[in-house]
């Protein structure tokens, strides 16, 4: 089994010590069941519990969870995937024999077959064909953008822009937020879960998204995994990100509600105004979001800001007092001549990381280069101009010699020699077409 980087398993202590249930971690951080019931167990043995140690790197963690892997799990055999079996019994002549085999194929040492159809049964007993959702105050916050769009004009150019509406609804109250943006990208994505953050005056427990490409980074059934931006921005507010399950409208069934409301109560309300600004919008759908949960409604038995108030409000965490760093991380692999591309510009990093992957943290001002949790490298954000940025202590010593020795610090050298030769160094140079012909001759001048 392919080892999770440290910042995950951190994150599933983290989310563990919150009180997530294994199934939820799963969904935040993007693995199996199975694999976090084995690192908590990892952690349990090695005495580790979160918070950790300040003194407790990336590298000691790493030791005191796997330095004696292998040991002291034999007992327990591996597990099957049941939900792939499950998916593969509704495939015409597939039978549990059959999956019985491919599985110990696998793992000789695994469950007999009559244990194997023991367990598939206990597990499929489990099922519901549908699950009506009980949804605890301050716990969930679903989040998605509306099908439809408004219309906003740029006052200055007269450009038509068709503008998202990003919506969130908290689980216990119905309490609804919404806003306009530009786009559905990472910045304003990110930037409107602060707001609604800050609109509701707290944090839930977790995050409910759909697989929008902004914040999930592989939607995927079971295993999806959130972008790294967006998982800072949990971490930062102290939250999990749960995605939904792909093509499982049931699992955000709450927020496809608050949608068709908005779309009802503020877009086709507003469909015949026209908005010079995306402030001037906002505000708009702000007057009309201020009514909605206002609004008494016979299935709620109150209204969305009573049960707000009475529920969700006193539930949810306190806002950190600093906003959120924004910074996109991206993975790369360090080149031939030890640099790494972000935004078509090329920054150095050591060169023992040749052919490593690394990530890079990019700020509006900086890109700072992280190898195993570890920052390696820091670098001013340069243009797009497809040129290098290069410390000169990532260079290789035979790199930074040969980089030494330009024209200009060889006639400095000849000069401290003597007159005669820096005479001979003017008259080589002025014999070359290019300095760069010269560098040869005169460094082996200045070196005798």
């Amino acid at each position: 089994m392919k080892r999770l980087p440290m910042r995950k398993i951190k994150e599933t202590l983290r989310l563990k010590a919150a009180g997530l249930s294994h199934r939820e971690i799963a969904a935040s951080v993007g693995v199996g069941r199975s694999t976090i019931g084995d690192y908590l167990e990892r952690a349990k043995q090695a005495g580790l519990s979160w918070p950790l140690p300040d003194d407790l790197d990336d590298d000691a963690l790493e030791r005191r969870m796997f330095s004696s892997a292998g040991q002291g799990h034999g007992q327990s055999r591996p597990q099957p995937d049941w939900a792939h079996i499950h998916r593969e019994l509704r495939r015409k002549s597939v039978t549990l024999t059959l999956l019985w085999e491919e599985y110990r194929a696998v793992h000789p040492d695994g469950y007999g077959y009559s244990q194997f159809c023991d367990r598939y049964r206990q597990w499929k007993g489990r099922l519901s064909p549908t699950m009506r959702q009980r949804h605890a105050a301050g716990e969930k916050m679903f989040v998605d953008y509306a099908g439809q769009t408004i219309d906003m004009i740029d006052g200055r150019t007269g450009e038509v822009h068709a503008c998202q509406l990003f919506v969130a609804v908290l689980g216990a109250s119905s309490y609804t937020y919404a806003e306009a943006t530009l786009t559905q990208s990472l910045p304003d994505w990110c930037s409107s879960h602060e707001r609604a953050f800050r609109f509701f005056g707290g944090v839930p427990e977790q995050v409910v998204s759909d697989n929008l490409k902004a914040g999930i980074t592989k939607a995927c059934f079971y295993e999806p995994q959130v972008n790294r931006t967006c998982a800072d921005l949990a971490a930062h507010y102290d939250t999990a990100v749960v995605p939904a399950r792909p093509y499982k409208p049931r699992d955000k069934a709450k927020v496809e509600v608050g949608v068709q409301l908005i779309e009802r109560w503020i877009i086709a309300k507003l469909r015949n105004r026209r908005f010079l600004s995306l402030a001037e919008l906002n505000e708009a759908i702000r007057e009309c979001l201020d009514v909605l949960n206002a609004r008494h409604t016979r299935h709620l038995g109150a209204s969305r800001q009573d049960l707000f108030d009475q529920l969700d409000h006193p539930k949810l965490k306190q806002l950190p007092a600093e906003p959120f760093p924004y910074a996109e991380w991206s993975e790369r692999r360090v080149s031939l001549d030890y640099h790494i591309e972000v935004d078509k510009h090329y920054y150095s990093v050591p060169h023992k990381l040749l052919r490593e992957k690394v990530w890079a943290r990019t700020t509006p001002r900086t890109v700072e280069v992280f190898h195993r949790a570890k920052r390696v490298a820091s670098h001013i954000r340069s243009s797009s101009n497809r040129r290098h940025t290069t410390v000169p202590d990532h260079m290789p010593k035979a790199h930074q010699r040969y980089a030494g020795w330009t024209p200009e610090r060889i006639v400095r050298q000849a000069g401290e020699i003597g007159p005669s030769t820096s005479a001979l160094v003017e008259i080589i140079l002025r014999k070359r077409r290019h300095p760069e012909q010269g560098r040869l001759s005169l460094s082996g001048v200045t070196t005798c």
